[in-house]
């Protein structure tokens, strides 16, 4: 559809010709109010408008009354809920609540002027506003205002976040609607509300968003789709959850397809609309962005510590094909001492390349099990890719069909794979607890020959005109991510030991599934610039560990097979290096040796990696009982400096370092120092915070990385082939003064 600068037509999907049986219902003045086991419900009138761009009322209908419930969780967390047709879901696999998160009861007083509702400790949670705007009569070219909602929230019973009542021209031209639904042929189809959004106001987060720091004026589809790439709209992780700059965080409780306008189709407002017919969205307040996302994890769910060697070195590509190929490659790392830990074989480990059977290749690994057991006694974990797709020529697809463990459709549906021949049948399906335990069954016989993770690769999508053993396609197409990591990372624990995935689509909750990377990005400065804003954004959306292909996936322009240049292979490592996880992967040669004249760099930060293992499982503790993420944008720890709201080339690695990858040919860069005294983490310089270092040259084999002043970092102060060799009792902390004393 053309864009027609319309809300109705560009945000609510109403057809421009008003043809496709759509009809909008606003709501209107509430009419009741009553407290029923500690929830507040709210009963609303909604009118039916006429069908038309002029947005006027039909009052031909009678109104249809319905109840917004809100419910408050501890003191900073409000839940506010509408049924239009359905039913809340008061679980659900996104909502994982914490132990110490308890629903407090609310009750009322009423005025004339407003409905005052409060918890149990005596603080304002809500008001429902009955004053109506001052006039002063002039003129009646224009018709009074519909009568409209006007709810202030205060979730945290502080800051006020109020729905948005009059976002209008004039009283038929509308660019929000506080509280709205769509019916379609007479049944409820859709939903929208929108929030205020003051002139200054930046928004946040919404999953991995290759976009600048500051969402205003942007919307979102809430749809994952592959990404293909990280310098585009489409992404791999879309999160219903967004922080704003006034201290407080929106999450919409849907599975669904959504929208989010931030202050896009009207910059007076922050807009949702869900394709659902229950709305339920909780506010979570807070004095910092820490804070807020502390409040979010509360609800979904805190991300666990991961293993020591997953922070070790990840070397792979697109792809290895044998046993005789890959301990070549392992022999010369330990050889030529560069420090590694895992290495991952991608597509080729199967009989037929793509075409995911989870059985080793006879033929190249022709003894799986020792070829395993041999790397591990050499420090090596050995992770494997597949996909939740059984293609028609698979040896599982008679079994899996015959059982149910896979969608149904009547049509043959090509694709699932941006590189793969392969035709696939179905996505298993994990809505079925049998297609489950089989799913786990097939990866169970991979985990007791020694494999310690699976790459949980794509689930971003699934076949959508298909048949699931229990959800619609629709809900099930952002949530399946999380239950097809749930599954991998459930069965590899059991058997292992160790909690872990390598993901690459997600919804909210699935940080208790970590970890995930950002996908395929190129192999140039826009890709790395991309990858670091995806991740910034990640970190403000609930999750703690993140990673990316180093150095990118794929070559440009030719995809498979353009040289990466060694400037961009020596950057890129840089960044991976303070990076919770540190993954080399893509579609051509990744190991340092094919890059001769770089390869000592390489080697030098690959060991520093290791020297800043202690710093970095210290700071992942933190981040498994905290909001914060390993990465982090400058805002969460300067969020009243406006200057860093429009920072994503910068980031905190945990609390005390800051760090500037440098992403252009040129070795030259700003950067922002924010308030506070810092320590240049190579020289020792002292610099004074808050202020910009223009034009700053940086060596190819130097990266900017500062300390805060006096901080205390543990560093390994021993080189190791991987993290098998690591005592951690040798540990030592080095003071950052300028002097870098021992402790």
């Amino acid at each position: 559809m053309r864009q027609t600068n319309y809300q109705l037509f560009d945000f609510l999907d109403f057809e421009p010709a008003l043809n496709n049986g759509d009809r909008l219902w606003r709501a209107c003045i509430p009419t009741k109010i009553e407290a029923v086991g500690g929830d507040l419900l709210i009963t609303i009138p909604f009118q039916k408008q006429n069908n038309s761009n002029e947005i006027t009322p039909d009052q031909r209908v009678p109104r249809k009354d319905y109840v917004l419930r809100l419910r408050a969780y501890g003191e900073k967390i409000l839940r506010a809920s509408v049924v239009f047709a359905g039913e809340i879901s008061e679980t659900s696999e996104m909502l994982c609540l914490d132990d110490s998160l308890k629903v407090q009861p609310l009750a009322y007083e009423k005025t004339a002027d407003e409905w005052l509702v409060t918890d149990q400790e005596g603080n304002k949670r809500a008001v429902v506003n009955f004053r109506q705007p001052e006039t002063d009569w002039w003129s009646d070219l224009q018709p009074a205002p519909q009568e409209t909602v006007d709810i202030r929230f205060f979730p945290d019973g502080k800051k006020e976040v109020k729905l948005s009542a009059y976002d209008m021209f004039s009283p038929a031209r509308h660019d929000a609607f506080a509280l709205a639904y769509v019916e379609r042929e007479d049944k409820a189809d859709r939903t929208t509300f929108s929030l205020y959004a003051s002139p200054d106001e930046c928004f946040m987060g919404t999953g991995e968003r290759f976009a600048k720091m500051d969402l205003s004026g942007k919307t979102f589809q809430m749809r994952n789709q592959d990404g293909q790439g990280v310098n585009n709209r489409r992404t791999y992780k879309n999160i219903p959850f967004y922080l704003s700059t006034e201290m407080y965080g929106m999450f919409l409780h849907t599975t669904s397809f959504a929208k989010f306008s931030l202050a896009d189709h009207s910059t007076r407002s922050a807009q949702v609309m869900v394709e659902d017919t229950v709305l339920d969205f909780f506010l979570i307040g807070g004095e910092t962005p820490e804070e807020i996302l502390l409040g979010y994890r509360r609800l979904t769910g805190f991300p666990p510590m991961l293993p020591l060697w997953s922070f070790g070195i990840w070397m792979s590509r697109m792809t290895y094909f044998s046993a005789e190929e890959v301990n070549e490659i392992c022999d010369r790392l330990r050889k030529e001492k560069y420090p590694c830990d895992v290495i991952h074989l991608d597509t080729g480990w199967f009989k037929t390349d793509w075409l995911c059977e989870c059985k080793f290749n006879k033929e190249r690994f022709p003894d799986p099990e020792e070829f395993i057991r041999n790397l591990r006694s050499n420090g090596y974990k050995v992770s494997l890719w597949q996909l939740p797709y059984i293609a028609y020529t698979a040896e599982q697809y008679e079994e899996a069909s015959a059982n149910n463990y896979i969608s149904k459709s009547e049509k043959k549906i090509q694709g699932a794979s941006n590189f793969s021949v392969q035709d696939y049948a179905g996505t298993i399906d994990f809505t079925y607890d049998k297609a489950t335990e089989w799913y786990k069954g097939l990866l169970k016989r991979l985990l007791d020959m020694g494999v310690v993770c699976i790459k949980t690769d794509f689930g971003e999508d699934i076949h959508l005109d298909a048949e699931y053993h229990s959800m619609s396609p629709e809900k099930l197409h952002n949530i399946y991510p999380l239950l097809y990591q749930k599954a991998a990372y459930e069965i590899t624990k059991e058997v292992t030991g160790d909690g872990i995935v390598w993901g690459r689509s997600v919804w909210s909750g699935a940080q208790r599934y970590p970890l995930h990377w950002g996908g395929d990005s190129a192999c140039s400065w826009d890709g790395m610039a991309g990858s670091l804003k995806g991740g910034l954004h990640f970190g403000l959306s609930g999750f703690a560990f993140w990673s990316h292909d180093i150095p990118g996936f794929h070559s440009v322009p030719n995809f498979m097979n353009s040289i990466i240049p060694d400037d961009i292979y020596v950057r890129w490592t840089q960044f991976g290096v303070f990076t919770s996880h540190m993954r080399y992967h893509g579609s051509h040669k990744r190991e340092p040796w094919h890059y001769p004249k770089i390869a000592k760099i390489v080697k030098d930060w690959w060991h520093l990696r290791y020297k800043l293992i202690p710093y970095i499982l210290e700071q992942s503790e933190k981040a498994t009982r905290t909001g914060y993420p390993i990465i982090r944008a400058l805002w969460m720890h300067h969020p009243d400096d406006k200057t860093v709201r429009h920072i994503d080339d910068q980031y905190y690695f945990g609390d005390h370092m800051l760090v500037a990858p440098v992403m252009n040919f040129e070795n030259r860069r700003d950067l922002y120092l924010p308030e506070g005294k810092w320590v240049h983490f190579f020289t020792g310089e002292i610099y004074d915070g808050q202020q910009w270092l223009k034009d700053v040259d940086v060596p190819l084999e130097e990266m900017p990385v500062f300390v805060k002043y006096g901080a205390e970092i543990p560093l390994y102060p021993y080189e190791v082939n991987s993290t098998d060799d690591m005592d951690l009792s040798k540990v030592q902390k080095i003071i950052f003064d300028g002097k870098q004393r021992k402790e």
